[in-house]
């Protein structure tokens, strides 16, 4: 059994943190420039670690046209491998492996009572904080932890490209614990090879005879993250 960290910080400031990075890191509309200033307001209670990337993440929202802002957004995620919000896109790539990740978040989500539509996949980012922040902390921090590699390397890789949405993610990691040895290992091995391709599709994600309600599969982590 993988034994995880405890959070050190206080449950109020991981909620408003992963509620916020996950406002912040969704397609851009109208409801969002709205909710800039209620994010800022929030912000206030976390401390400047988790405060001032948030911050500076809805300053750069909030100062560019919503047009613009949208085609930013699609420049970013959309077309950059290593810009995926799609967790088990890091340690998977589009192999069949990611296929029973997909189960397992879902899977993840059924024990909780949490009926995911069909809008987002389950390990989108802004899903999994969202799950986290509002319905089962426990287990959408250990969704976080075993993503760990993925999100350290969409951490790196915005902050090298100057992108806007860094300090959402940057937020999101320091609320985690502090990387081990093994952990920034993976990281550089994830850095270097990127995530494995296999163009197979997510066939296994679709399979009817699969009930995650009532089979059990193991939580698939980025190869060597605990080795």
């Amino acid at each position: 059994m993988t034994k995880y960290a405890e959070p050190t910080l206080p449950v109020h400031q991981l909620t408003i943190t992963w509620q916020a990075a996950s406002l912040l890191l969704d397609y851009p509309d109208e409801a969002l420039i709205t909710r800039l200033d209620l994010i800022n307001r929030a912000a206030a209670e976390l401390p400047a670690a988790l405060a001032d990337p948030l911050r500076a993440t809805a300053h750069e929202l909030g100062s560019v046209d919503l047009p613009v802002l949208q085609q930013r957004y699609v420049d970013t995620f959309d077309n950059r491998r290593r810009h995926n919000l799609y967790l088990t896109y890091f340690a998977h790539g589009d192999t069949r492996r990611r296929g029973v990740a997909l189960l397992r978040f879902k899977q993840t989500y059924l024990r909780s009572g949490f009926v995911l539509d069909d809008s987002k996949l389950p390990d989108h980012l802004c899903v999994v904080l969202e799950y986290a922040a509002t319905v089962d902390r426990h287990l959408g921090w250990r969704l976080l932890l075993d993503h760990r590699a993925g999100l350290e390397l969409l951490r790196l890789a915005l902050a090298e490209a100057g992108s806007a949405w860094h300090g959402a993610v940057r937020a999101i990691t320091a609320t985690l614990p502090p990387l081990a040895g093994d952990e920034r290992a993976a990281i550089d091995r994830l850095a270097a090879e990127g995530p494995p391709q296999e163009e197979v599709g997510l066939t296994p994600y679709a399979t009817p005879a699969f009930d995650p309600a009532t089979q059990s599969l193991p939580m698939p982590t980025f190869p060597g993250a605990r080795r």
